[in-house]
């Protein structure tokens, strides 16, 4: 059976999850896709097709739930620090505070070991610097001493 004599095609497959990835990872998930257009055009489309548009637009979780698992996940696997980046930035994208984000990665700890929890903790810090977020717990902008 072609994928093209299936109900659904993969062009609206690709669609689909590409609006799910634009609304949890704004641009983002494009320039992920975009970096792979020259090597691997295929893994940016089952990325998108598969990844966000059959498993991301599934109900059954909210997003932000998705994202937690998903930060889990990648904290569990280890090297995977530019995507949890990515993914922590989703997660605040979808209603996560800093302070979840640290909770779940702190959780993480006994089930990967603290190497692993302390670089998803880090690459998380960068995402929370970038959007000027640091230190976790304080209102944006205001100034802590660290003594």
């Amino acid at each position: 059976m072609s994928s093209e004599s299936r109900s659904e095609t993969r062009q609206e497959r690709f669609d689909r999850g590409m609006r799910v990835l634009t609304e949890i990872d704004g641009k983002a998930g494009r320039r992920v896709v975009a970096s792979l257009a020259g090597i691997s055009p295929e893994l940016g489309h089952q990325m998108v097709a598969w990844g966000f548009g059959d498993i991301y637009a599934r109900p059954e979780l909210a997003p932000r739930d998705r994202q937690l698992v998903t930060l889990g996940m990648l904290a569990a696997l280890g090297g995977c620090e530019a995507q949890l980046e990515g993914h922590v930035d989703a997660a605040l994208n979808v209603g996560l505070t800093p302070a979840q984000i640290v909770e779940a990665l702190l959780h993480s700890a006994p089930y990967c070991g603290f190497p692993r929890a302390i670089n998803a903790t880090i690459a998380a810090k960068r995402v929370f610097a970038q959007r000027g977020l640091l230190p976790v717990g304080a209102e944006p902008g205001e100034d802590v001493d660290p003594m």
